[in-house]
């Protein structure tokens, strides 16, 4: 009988300027087992994802320096990266944003707080 298969890890990049949701997130993606890393502002996302490779993004929209949107747009735009699960984690519910979002190849958009239990459905499907 073979040995059951260990979940994978997945490197998880959270890029949000609120400095206390962030390690909340964070804290539950590692108790899952995952690797996470932070950025809290959208220049320095993109210079994290470029050098981390993350299989997850978790992206705040409003974010300082660059807005989330040309965040993902970037990520969607490097061969490297555009296979990464992004996933907007906001505060604002519009569905103008929502359409904005999936215009900036964002694959799932979340509205804060996020449910712990779809948080960690979205990561095993990315396994």
């Amino acid at each position: 009988m073979a040995a059951p298969q260990r979940p994978q890890r997945l490197c998880i990049l959270i890029v949000d300027d609120n400095v206390d949701a962030a390690p909340t997130l964070g804290a539950l993606c590692e108790h899952s087992g995952h690797e996470v890393d932070f950025a809290y502002d959208g220049v320095t996302g993109v210079d994290a994802a470029r050098r981390l490779r993350p299989d997850v993004v978790f992206l705040d929209l409003a974010l300082p320096r660059m807005d989330g949107y040309e965040v993902a747009r970037q990520l969607r735009a490097d061969p490297v990266l555009r296979h990464a699960l992004i996933i907007a984690l906001t505060g604002s519910a519009g569905e103008e944003e929502r359409e904005r979002a999936r215009a900036a190849g964002i694959d799932h958009y979340l509205v804060k707080p996020a449910d712990p239990a779809f948080v960690e459905s979205l990561l095993r499907r990315k396994r």
